[in-house]
């Protein structure tokens, strides 16, 4: 795997770089060779954060962790990675997607305990046109952390959410 590590508000030390490639480098045997990692770290506010993306053919792994201890971080971050591969894992092989991005003798592993993904709920709901402002006032009014909506200006379906800090984000569909 080659691994990209950047810092925000941080300095790369080569025994934090150590410690990423070799935590996170417990993961190699499920990827192929050319597998790109990125890592970011950053301080904010005294939490020593981590974000681990790791992009594959057709979507995109990706885990964040913060602690007191970026090293605790770490080796948070590389937990809940190995999690979301293994989920992913049963996808995978029943729809042979991205396969490619995997390591043969990962995809021929036996799982012990297969997840699968129970949907218990379908909601079905009128979808008015709007503008993202008056989405972001509905959202609040629903108390809700995202909302869907159909972008008047641009009559496709978009979300808004809620971030930290008491700001929006926008996702618009890029086809």
């Amino acid at each position: 795997m080659r691994y990209i590590i950047s810092g925000k508000n941080i300095d790369i030390t080569p025994g934090l770089k150590e410690a990423v490639e070799s935590k996170i480098g417990k993961l190699e045997r499920y990827f192929s060779p050319d597998t790109e990692v990125h890592v970011t770290m950053s301080v904010e506010k005294g939490r020593q954060k981590i974000e681990v993306t790791i992009p594959v053919k057709g979507t995109i792994i990706r885990a964040e962790q913060d602690s007191s201890d970026m090293y605790v971080s770490i080796d948070l971050v590389e937990e809940i990675i190995e999690r979301q591969i293994k989920k992913y894992k049963t996808k995978l092989i029943d729809k042979k997607q991205s396969a490619l991005s995997f390591s043969e003798a990962f995809l021929q592993e036996e799982t012990a305990h297969e997840e699968t993904i129970n949907i218990v709920k379908t909601k079905r709901f009128a979808m008015k046109p709007m503008d993202p402002e008056e989405a972001c006032i509905q959202m609040e009014l629903l108390g809700h952390n995202f909302f869907m909506f159909l972008n008047a200006d641009t009559n496709e379906v978009n979300v808004v959410y809620k971030r930290k800090g008491n700001s929006y984000g926008l996702i618009e569909p890029e086809f």
